[in-house]
């Protein structure tokens, strides 16, 4: 008995001695950076909210070599560096959704290299779609009919209509947006659909910077109707009136945002596809940033897309920092990876116009995205079906200087009257658009509350949305 104490102290005293040992050597990521700084001579700049990261074996990882102190350091918090001048370097946690422009670029010629033809690109294209779609937890084969439609209030304008309409893309979840419609509609029109991005205000407290209730939605929204097209945008999970669902900001922030905005996009496509007036064959997407994913995903996976304009998103070294974006593994999905340039060359042969800037990660796109996608046009003999419009002096965002390129591309394809948005000397005039505040757009209010069936809380949501799609509980990409 004496020998089992005896032995069971020593692996007591062992562990408790190992553990004041381990962590007798943790420090602040603050303390161990000031450490380096003084002994490597340089300095660094980060996020005040990273000094308190704790360093495990904290003077162990000290190297003779500035660059294996720092991977010591910094990988095992999932931090990185970057060199901005002789003696000053950048940290930051590590973000997964960014490569460099020249890993984009090989990415893309090795993909280039496994299909040679149309033939190869629609099998490439077959399996991407199936597997994208199996990851998002969509079975685009089932049959399904019309959405459910509530309608809001409804305003005359200057050549155009806004009606505020709901549509319920699946049982109790109801998707809020605005119809845009001419006021003289002959026959069937084209139809566009205009998801959000995040911009400019990520998460303000006033919807008058938020999703679509922005002015440049309400404005490229008004200006197609205009122009004869009907437009209609909608809100992306757990954002403006989707609040009315799950008052949780954080439900966007889960890989399910993704699934349920592809297939809100899906649902949005049927719901234009009902009314009268739409051709079902001019139907079009666009939308800028985290609308520009939605733009070449719909694109890519619902075939009843004639067009698509992605703004200021399409990037092979870009995969999205939002879990809207890039939250499911759609991207490694099959065996030799995916990225965002070739996911919008899906949409290949139909009409693509690709706008970039030269303030964020779409500043590669001429140089290394666009000559791959003009490449996979050729397949077709469409070259001319793929267009580039790049703003080197533009920031993030979709302004007027990206809505001009985009009415002129419609215009020529879907034969959309520019006339109607032009002054007498041929300039764009957006001026006589009306800009409504968001209590104007907002679909369920008093007088119209949202129905008693709606779905509440984000839980519910993920069991609902599961239970339609028949996926089992051991479905692993949401919770």
């Amino acid at each position: 008995m004496k020998f089992i104490k005896s032995i069971v102290f020593l692996f007591w005293f062992g562990t408790a001695t190992a553990q004041q040992s381990d962590t007798s050597y943790n420090s602040t990521l603050e303390k161990v950076l000031s450490e380096v700084e003084k002994r490597f001579q340089v300095k660094f700049n980060y996020y005040p909210r990273l000094k308190d990261k704790t360093v495990t074996y904290a003077v162990w990882r000290m190297r003779s070599t500035l660059k294996e102190t720092l991977d010591n350091i910094l990988l095992p918090l999932d931090l990185n560096y970057k060199k901005i001048d002789a003696t000053t370097y950048s940290i930051r946690q590590f973000q997964y959704h960014i490569r460099s422009e020249q890993e984009g670029d090989l990415h893309l010629q090795s993909l280039l290299a496994k299909y040679s033809g149309a033939k190869n690109f629609d099998q490439r294209k077959v399996e991407l779609k199936k597997n994208i779609l199996a990851t998002m937890g969509i079975d685009l084969d089932r049959k399904r009919d019309h959405p459910n439609v509530v309608r809001g209030s409804k305003r005359i304008m200057d050549g155009y209509s806004v009606e505020n309409i709901a549509i319920e893309t699946f049982p109790g979840y109801y998707l809020a947006g605005s119809l845009y419609k001419p006021l003289k509609i002959k026959g069937r029109v084209p139809a566009v659909l205009n998801p959000h991005g995040h911009f400019p205000d990520y998460r303000s407290d006033s919807l008058y910077n938020q999703g679509r209730y922005r002015r440049d939605m309400q404005i490229r929204c008004a200006a197609l109707a205009k122009m004869g097209a009907i437009a209609y945008n909608y809100d992306m999970y757990a954002w403006g009136e989707s609040m009315l669902h799950t008052s949780d900001t954080n439900a966007h922030a889960n890989g399910i945002a993704m699934a349920i905005q592809t297939w809100n996009s899906i649902r949005a496509v049927d719901f234009l596809s009902s009314l009268a007036e739409v051709d079902i064959n001019q139907l079009a997407v666009t939308g800028a940033s985290g609308g520009g994913t939605q733009s070449f995903l719909l694109a890519a996976l619902d075939s009843r897309i004639d067009l698509s304009v992605p703004v200021v998103m399409v990037s092979s070294s870009f995969y999205g920092g939002c879990a809207c974006e890039s939250g499911l593994p759609i991207h490694s999905c099959v065996k030799d990876y995916t990225n965002n340039a070739e996911i919008a060359a899906m949409a290949a042969p139909n009409p693509q116009l690709v706008i970039s800037d030269g303030a964020d990660w779409t500043i590669s796109f001429p140089n290394t995205d666009y000559p791959y996608l003009k490449k996979v046009y050729a397949f077709y003999g469409k070259e001319k079906n793929i267009e580039s419009v790049y703003l080197p002096n533009d920031v993030h965002d979709y302004g007027q200087t990206k809505r001009i390129p985009m009415y002129h591309f419609l215009a020529k394809h879907f034969r959309l009257n520019m006339n109607n948005i032009k002054k007498a000397n041929g300039q764009i005039d957006e001026s006589d658009i009306t800009i409504e505040g968001p209590i104007k757009q907002l679909v369920f209010n008093e007088r119209i509350p949202l129905p008693a069936n709606a779905l509440k809380g984000h839980q519910n949501i993920v069991n609902a949305f599961k239970a339609y799609h028949q996926l089992t509980d051991d479905f692993k990409y949401y919770r």
